[in-house]
């Protein structure tokens, strides 16, 4: 499908995201998803929040800091992560998310692509599946995010095998970015549809550093309005990546907010409604200021 061939889903003024109970309104607000990540080898934060005790400080920080969503992630899926069997995945994601639901009234998002590790986190008190691979890399995940009424981040990932991409994903050229995005998450969303997952259940994510360099990155981050064509809100994952020190050179991560503001500023104004973020505190003042300067300032 070429990207000038999109037909975007019906707007409406009441236009919102949904997740088991919980209601996102769209259009006002920039919400913030806050990463905690209960891995040994995260990018970012591998180790830090491996017990118990420091996962949930982390979490009841991130809450305070304003955070409208947790995403807890099990398996590290930096460049060159190994992955971990969905055993031992939800042996690290499950005892979090049953404490952050029992002690915090907080919606929670867990990060994976398999579904017997989404299957026990929302039985754990999660509402929303991040997938990176868009419902690609499990045929079980759709029906059980369907089942669970869950919501459902579904990624443009520009790394999947040949084998779980269509002949007509695989016939575009690498840097075709945009019809590769359109392609792709057309078919993550008709996987969707097929197994009853609501539109309203649905977040979209272009996927900026996966399976690409630092320059790819950019001109994905650069193409990502296109998404908004969808008619779906959209999420974008910009903080502490490679692309910001390619861009001021190297920087520790802890130097990179500043930049990782700055993405999230470009990508509030190229149409997303969430952002996930590890800065949470310093991030809600950003989207606070765009939200009144962008969103109530009749753009």
């Amino acid at each position: 499908m070429p990207a000038n061939a999109l037909v975007p889903f019906a707007q409406s003024a009441d236009r919102f995201f949904q997740a088991q109970g919980h209601r996102f309104p769209l259009g006002s607000k920039t919400y913030l998803m806050g990463i905690l990540n209960v891995t040994p080898d995260s990018f970012s934060d591998g180790g830090k929040y491996l017990q118990l005790d420091t996962a949930l400080r982390q979490a009841e920080k991130l809450i305070a800091s304003g955070a409208d969503i947790i995403d807890v992630g099990g398996e590290s899926t930096r460049p060159g992560y190994i992955p971990v069997p969905a055993e031992e995945e939800a042996a690290r994601v499950v005892p979090i998310i049953e404490a952050i639901s029992k002690h915090f009234p907080i919606v929670i998002s867990v990060d994976t692509y398999k579904a017997a590790t989404a299957a026990a986190a929302l039985a754990a008190g999660a509402s929303i599946v991040n997938d990176i691979s868009g419902l690609r890399s499990d045929s079980g995940m759709a029906e059980v995010i369907a089942k669970n009424n869950a919501g459902a981040v579904l990624m443009f990932h520009a790394g999947l095998p040949s084998e779980l991409l269509s002949e007509a994903e695989q016939a575009l050229t690498r840097t075709d970015w945009q019809n590769r995005m359109v392609q792709f998450l057309s078919i993550s969303l008709q996987l969707a549809e097929a197994a009853g997952i609501e539109k309203q259940n649905i977040l979209l994510d272009p996927g900026v550093g996966f399976s690409m360099t630092s320059e790819e990155s950019i001109e994905i981050l650069r193409s990502s309005h296109f998404l908004t064509k969808f008619g779906l809100p959209v999420l974008h994952g910009t903080s502490r990546k490679r692309l910001i020190s390619h861009i001021l050179g190297e920087r520790a991560m802890e130097q990179r907010l500043l930049g990782t503001a700055a993405t999230v500023c470009y990508s509030i104004v190229s149409g997303a409604d969430f952002v996930r973020v590890h800065d949470v505190a310093e991030i809600a003042d950003v989207t606070k200021v765009m939200d009144a300067l962008w969103r109530k300032g009749g753009n």
